[in-house]
Formats: C-alpha cells, structure tokens, sequence
C-alpha cells in the first residue's frame, strides 16, 4: 500500500455501506495524503461513485469511519457537513449544470451559497471569469449549458468545481461518453488545475488512459504546456494511486506499474499495455 508523508485528507476505516439489501461498499480502507491524485476504477456498480458520495457524507456507512480534514464525519450534523463540503470540489457525471441557469451562473453558485460569506458581485464575476478563463470558456457567461457542447460542459463543470480553490476536487467519471481527443483535453485541464492549484484530486473513471496521463505527465507551469514527468519516480507520477473497486470492495490500492504487472483477470480488464 503507498504511503506518503504530508497531512492525511480523507481517510476510510472499514466502511461499509447497504442501500437496502445491496451492498455498495464492503470493508473499505485507504488513506489520502495532501498532494496525492487517486485514480478509481472498477465495473459499473463496483461502488465508485458511492464511494465519493460518502467521501463529503452524502450517503451514510453503516459501519466504518470516514474522516474528511481531520474531521469524523459519521459525527457531524447536517449543517457542519455544508460547511466542510464548502472545501471540496465536485465534478458530477455529465457535468451536472442547472439548464435553467447561464454559465456565469452556474460557475457563481458555490461562491454564492458558502453559508457566513457574502462575496460582492463584482468579486464572484471576477472569479467566474478567471475560473472560465482557466478552461478557455469566458466567452460562454451568457449562454446556457444546452447551447454548449458535451466537452464544453464538462469543462465548465470543472471550472465551477474549482472556482473556490478547494483544496480537494473529486471528479466523478469526467470523461465518460467523450471522444478521446475531447477525453485527453479534459484530463489536460484536470492536469492543469491540480498542478498550478496544488490540489489534492480524486478521479473516477472508466478509461486507463486517464489514469496514464495524470500518472506520466504533468503542467509546466512556466511553459504553460504537457510534460512528461521526470523519471525514477520523481514528479506528480509518484504521487499518484491507482484503485480499483470490485462489487464494493478495494480489491487494488497501488502504482501503475503494480497495477499493470497483476495477472488478476479482473484487474487485467483495467489495464492498457
């Protein structure tokens, strides 16, 4: 199991968790450090997207621990978990834009509803557009989400995300349905943002390729472009996680080359050579 130094993020003890008679999670345990990207594989239904719900205590374990900054989760009312939701970034599948609302207002909304904080209107569009501008879309804030593209979408998700500066941001399946080029400019930007922000990131996918390229590449800053990481492990590729879920369970917690070195049949289905 990797293990790095730097303060813990979030952290699971034995969590399980039932909706009904099914079980979504069985017995699951891992420890994010500051810094860290987790990529999370698995079949449909293997408890990816669950596991991020309960990650911000959207859904309840009904066993096990989950702590989030330092913070028990399982103990906290309703309104504590807004607050400590307030530091994370979250990426729903599809993007999960309001069709109702423009694009500057669907970026402004976590900027909006952060409970004790009443930002002036010319502060939040000042962020919104920086945080559209990062994903090069500030020439979208009047339009609405069905006028876009699904590229377009998914970057904007991304943008409202991030437009608090979270020190987490969980991404849940940000390049499903895409094609791969569309794919690899939203992994670039998810690139972009943990690399310059120093985010510590989650990424729930379907595709290798994702896992591969934050794993092997990283934002130059200076430049503004892709690189590749630097070899023998140093640089933002050893600081990412490969996990894979299975029917609930963590069945891999570890390194790409761990990963692809596994003869498991079922971990084997993850895997690009």
């Amino acid at each position: 199991m990797p293990e790095f130094a730097g303060e813990t993020i979030l952290r699971f003890e034995d969590v399980t968790l039932h909706y009904d008679e099914t079980p979504a999670l069985e017995h699951v345990s891992f420890e994010v450090r500051k810094g860290e990207t987790r990529i999370v594989m698995g079949a449909a239904g293997s408890g990816k997207t669950t596991l991020l719900k309960a990650a911000i205590g959207l859904v309840r374990p009904d066993s096990g621990r989950i702590w989030l900054f330092g913070q028990e989760i399982n103990r906290l009312g309703e309104q504590e978990l807004v607050d400590l939701r307030a530091r994370v970034g979250m990426l729903f599948q599809e993007g999960g834009l309001f069709d109702s609302l423009t694009i500057e207002e669907n970026v402004a909304y976590p900027l909006l509803y952060q409970r004790g904080r009443r930002p002036k209107p010319e502060d939040v569009r000042e962020r919104v557009v920086e945080a559209l501008t990062f994903v090069e879309l500030e020439h979208t804030l009047d339009k609405f989400p069905s006028e876009l593209s699904g590229g377009m979408r998914r970057r904007v998700g991304i943008a409202r995300a991030n437009v608090t500066n979270p020190p987490l941001v969980l991404y849940d399946s940000p390049t499903a349905g895409l094609d791969p080029i569309t794919a690899n400019t939203i992994v670039a930007l998810i690139m972009k943002e943990r690399d310059v922000n120093r985010t510590t990131s989650i990424v729930v996918t379907q595709r290798y390729q994702d896992g591969q390229m934050l794993a092997n590449y990283y934002y130059d800053i200076g430049s503004g472009t892709i690189r590749a990481a630097p070899p023998a492990g140093s640089g933002n590729g050893s600081r990412t996680v490969f996990m894979v879920m299975r029917e609930g369970r963590l069945v891999f917690e570890g390194f790409q080359k761990e990963l692809e070195a596994s003869t498991d049949p079922y971990l084997s289905k993850f895997v690009r050579r």
